[in-house]
Protein backbone atom coordinates (compact mmCIF):
# COMPACT_ATOMS: atom_id res chain seq x y z
CA UNK A 1 0.00 0.00 0.00
CA UNK A 2 1.39 3.41 -0.92
CA UNK A 3 1.09 6.51 1.20
CA UNK A 4 -1.76 7.67 -1.07
CA UNK A 5 -4.38 6.86 1.56
CA UNK A 6 -2.75 9.33 3.99
CA UNK A 7 -2.96 12.38 1.72
CA UNK A 8 -5.64 14.50 0.08
CA UNK A 9 -5.53 12.87 -3.33
CA UNK A 10 -7.84 15.40 -5.01
CA UNK A 11 -5.68 18.34 -3.93
CA UNK A 12 -2.53 16.46 -4.94
CA UNK A 13 -4.00 15.61 -8.35
CA UNK A 14 -4.90 19.27 -8.88
CA UNK A 15 -1.36 20.38 -7.95
CA UNK A 16 0.24 17.71 -10.14
CA UNK A 17 -2.03 18.60 -13.06
CA UNK A 18 -1.10 22.30 -12.77
CA UNK A 19 2.59 21.36 -12.79
CA UNK A 20 2.32 19.01 -15.78
CA UNK A 21 0.29 21.56 -17.76
CA UNK A 22 2.80 24.29 -16.87
CA UNK A 23 5.62 22.10 -18.17
CA UNK A 24 3.70 21.51 -21.43
CA UNK A 25 3.06 25.24 -21.78
CA UNK A 26 6.78 26.02 -21.35
CA UNK A 27 7.67 23.48 -24.03
CA UNK A 28 5.10 24.86 -26.49
CA UNK A 29 6.46 28.37 -25.84
CA UNK A 30 10.05 27.14 -26.39
CA UNK A 31 10.83 28.55 -22.93
CA UNK A 32 13.63 26.06 -22.58
CA UNK A 33 15.63 27.90 -19.91
CA UNK A 34 12.54 27.94 -17.68
CA UNK A 35 11.93 24.27 -18.53
CA UNK A 36 15.46 23.38 -17.41
CA UNK A 37 14.70 25.00 -14.04
CA UNK A 38 11.90 22.47 -13.47
CA UNK A 39 14.41 19.61 -13.11
CA UNK A 40 16.31 18.07 -10.22
CA UNK A 41 20.04 18.02 -10.90
CA UNK A 42 20.02 14.20 -11.07
CA UNK A 43 16.83 13.97 -13.13
CA UNK A 44 16.53 11.94 -16.35
CA UNK A 45 14.60 12.76 -19.54
CA UNK A 46 14.05 9.47 -21.40
CA UNK A 47 12.42 8.51 -24.69
CA UNK A 48 12.82 4.73 -25.07
CA UNK A 49 12.56 2.83 -28.31
CA UNK A 50 10.23 -0.14 -28.06
CA UNK A 51 9.31 -1.94 -24.86
CA UNK A 52 11.25 -2.50 -21.66
CA UNK A 53 11.90 -0.55 -18.50
CA UNK A 54 15.68 -0.99 -18.16
CA UNK A 55 16.27 2.34 -19.89
CA UNK A 56 19.95 2.54 -18.97
CA UNK A 57 20.62 -0.70 -20.87
CA UNK A 58 18.41 -0.34 -23.92
CA UNK A 59 18.21 1.80 -27.02
CA UNK A 60 16.62 5.20 -26.43
CA UNK A 61 15.84 8.22 -28.57
CA UNK A 62 16.87 10.33 -25.57
CA UNK A 63 18.48 9.45 -22.26
CA UNK A 64 19.40 12.89 -20.97
CA UNK A 65 20.93 13.78 -17.65
CA UNK A 66 21.32 17.47 -16.67
CA UNK A 67 24.33 18.06 -18.95
CA UNK A 68 22.65 16.40 -21.94
CA UNK A 69 19.45 18.42 -21.36
CA UNK A 70 21.46 21.66 -21.31
CA UNK A 71 23.45 20.62 -24.40
CA UNK A 72 20.27 19.68 -26.31
CA UNK A 73 18.64 23.00 -25.39
CA UNK A 74 21.81 24.86 -26.38
CA UNK A 75 21.68 23.29 -29.85
CA UNK A 76 18.00 24.21 -30.20
CA UNK A 77 18.63 27.81 -29.12
CA UNK A 78 21.73 28.30 -31.28
CA UNK A 79 20.12 26.76 -34.35
CA UNK A 80 23.04 24.32 -34.57
CA UNK A 81 20.75 21.34 -34.98
CA UNK A 82 19.58 20.83 -38.56
CA UNK A 83 16.22 19.70 -37.22
CA UNK A 84 15.73 22.99 -35.35
CA UNK A 85 16.27 25.38 -38.26
CA UNK A 86 13.62 26.67 -38.39
CA UNK A 87 12.06 25.50 -35.14
CA UNK A 88 8.70 23.77 -35.30
CA UNK A 89 5.61 25.25 -33.68
CA UNK A 90 3.94 22.79 -31.33
CA UNK A 91 0.66 22.45 -29.50
CA UNK A 92 0.43 19.66 -26.99
CA UNK A 93 -2.33 18.26 -24.84
CA UNK A 94 -1.57 16.31 -21.70
CA UNK A 95 -4.54 14.40 -20.32
CA UNK A 96 -5.61 11.28 -18.44
CA UNK A 97 -3.36 12.30 -15.54
CA UNK A 98 -3.23 9.56 -12.89
CA UNK A 99 -1.20 9.46 -9.70
CA UNK A 100 0.20 5.95 -9.33
CA UNK A 101 1.98 6.44 -6.03
CA UNK A 102 3.17 8.97 -3.50
CA UNK A 103 5.99 7.68 -1.35
CA UNK A 104 8.17 9.98 0.70
CA UNK A 105 8.98 13.01 -1.44
CA UNK A 106 8.42 11.22 -4.78
CA UNK A 107 5.17 11.17 -6.70
CA UNK A 108 4.78 8.84 -9.69
CA UNK A 109 2.36 10.06 -12.31
CA UNK A 110 1.28 8.79 -15.72
CA UNK A 111 -0.53 10.62 -18.48
CA UNK A 112 -1.34 10.66 -22.19
CA UNK A 113 0.19 13.23 -24.51
CA UNK A 114 -0.79 14.35 -28.00
CA UNK A 115 1.58 16.72 -29.75
CA UNK A 116 0.86 18.50 -33.02
CA UNK A 117 3.89 19.84 -34.87
CA UNK A 118 3.63 22.49 -37.57
CA UNK A 119 6.70 22.97 -39.75
CA UNK A 120 7.27 23.76 -43.43
CA UNK A 121 3.52 24.12 -43.99
CA UNK A 122 2.62 20.61 -42.85
CA UNK A 123 1.43 19.14 -39.59
CA UNK A 124 2.37 15.89 -37.90
CA UNK A 125 0.67 14.36 -34.89
CA UNK A 126 2.48 12.34 -32.23
CA UNK A 127 0.91 10.42 -29.37
CA UNK A 128 2.47 8.75 -26.41
CA UNK A 129 2.25 7.71 -22.81
CA UNK A 130 4.25 9.73 -20.31
CA UNK A 131 5.47 8.73 -16.87
CA UNK A 132 6.69 11.40 -14.48
CA UNK A 133 8.49 11.06 -11.19
CA UNK A 134 8.03 14.36 -9.38
CA UNK A 135 10.05 15.31 -6.36
CA UNK A 136 8.36 17.45 -3.73
CA UNK A 137 10.54 20.43 -2.83
CA UNK A 138 10.91 22.09 0.56
CA UNK A 139 8.39 24.77 -0.41
CA UNK A 140 5.81 22.15 -1.43
CA UNK A 141 6.21 22.59 -5.19
CA UNK A 142 7.57 19.97 -7.57
CA UNK A 143 10.68 19.28 -9.61
CA UNK A 144 10.93 16.79 -12.44
CA UNK A 145 13.06 13.87 -11.29
CA UNK A 146 12.29 11.64 -14.25
CA UNK A 147 10.20 11.90 -17.37
CA UNK A 148 9.73 8.92 -19.67
CA UNK A 149 7.90 9.46 -22.96
CA UNK A 150 6.99 6.32 -24.85
CA UNK A 151 5.76 7.31 -28.31
CA UNK A 152 3.19 4.91 -29.72
CA UNK A 153 5.37 4.26 -32.77
CA UNK A 154 8.77 4.55 -31.09
CA UNK A 155 10.00 1.34 -32.68
CA UNK A 156 8.76 2.36 -36.15
CA UNK A 157 9.84 5.02 -38.61
CA UNK A 158 10.47 8.34 -36.86
CA UNK A 159 11.44 11.71 -38.29
CA UNK A 160 13.79 14.21 -36.71
CA UNK A 161 12.40 16.33 -33.88
CA UNK A 162 13.19 19.98 -33.29
CA UNK A 163 11.53 20.06 -29.87
CA UNK A 164 11.05 18.09 -26.67
CA UNK A 165 8.05 15.97 -25.76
Amino acid sequence: MTEMSKIDTQALLADVTRFVWHEADLLDACAYDDWLELWTEDGLYIMPIGEGDDHANQLNLCYDNAKMRRDRIGRFQAGLSISSAPPAVTVRTVSRIVIDSAEGDLITVRAAEHLVEDKFGRQRVWAGNVWYVLKVTEDGSFKLHQKVIRLLNSDGMLNSFSYLF
